[in-house]
């Protein structure tokens, strides 16, 4: 079986919206093997340096064997597929419930990154901005977190439970305090995706400010 690396199959914890119904899906018309499907989603997700690579599916955890794969005859409940991951371009996530077959669902998304890489291909885009819209953050009203607010979130979620000026009081850093919150919500720790991907924004924030 063709593997993903540094990557983990989890259930899914909320939909982003509103799922759709069996009959508003449709029968995939790119059907491939499921290791062909792996295959082009690995060479995309290399493309991007994608790492902390998250396959929510809609299955129990008894159905996900110990190395973070599927049970080959585990059955999911819909065909909902979130990918999320990190990447040169930040925080991504892709949610599709598209095609009747989870598998097929993945492929699409393999499909999408491929045909994003295709804009840079031919050099329309040159920062990444095809990948915005699907980057995976709670934005604020006004569209980024300041660094009070990226502080603020990373002591609260650190378990300090104290305000982001007392949180070098609990901690020598506030790297340490980050790395405290992403034990806490990461993916593969039972935590939110949406929280965890904030995360990630809130350090980016603070390293672009030089807070450390």
């Amino acid at each position: 079986m063709y593997y993903l690396p540094d990557a983990r199959f989890r259930p899914i914890g909320q939909w982003p919206g509103k799922l759709r119904t069996w009959s508003q899906r449709e029968r995939a018309r790119f059907r491939a093997p499921w290791p062909k499907t792996l295959q082009l989603l690995k060479r995309e997700l290399e493309h991007l340096d994608a790492r902390t690579i998250v396959v929510q599916i809609a299955m129990s955890e008894r159905d996900i064997r110990q190395d973070g794969y599927p049970r080959a005859n585990a059955k999911a409940e819909h065909p909902g597929v979130i990918l999320a991951f990190e990447s040169r371009h930040g925080p991504l996530s892709y949610a599709v419930d598209t095609y009747d077959d989870w598998q097929d669902n993945v492929r699409a998304i393999a499909l999408a990154l491929e045909a994003l890489r295709a804009v840079d291909r031919y050099g329309v885009t040159r920062r990444g901005e095809q990948y915005r819209g699907w980057q995976a953050i709670e934005a604020p009203a006004n569209g980024r977190m300041t660094a009070e607010q990226a502080a603020q979130f990373i002591a609260e979620q650190s378990g300090a439970d104290v305000s982001a000026n007392m949180v070098r009081f609990h901690f020598a850093t506030r790297a340490d305090a980050y790395r405290a919150a992403a034990r806490r919500l990461h993916p593969d720790a039972g935590g939110s995706h949406e929280r965890f991907t904030r995360l990630q924004e809130a350090k980016r924030v603070l390293d672009h400010e030089g807070i450390q």
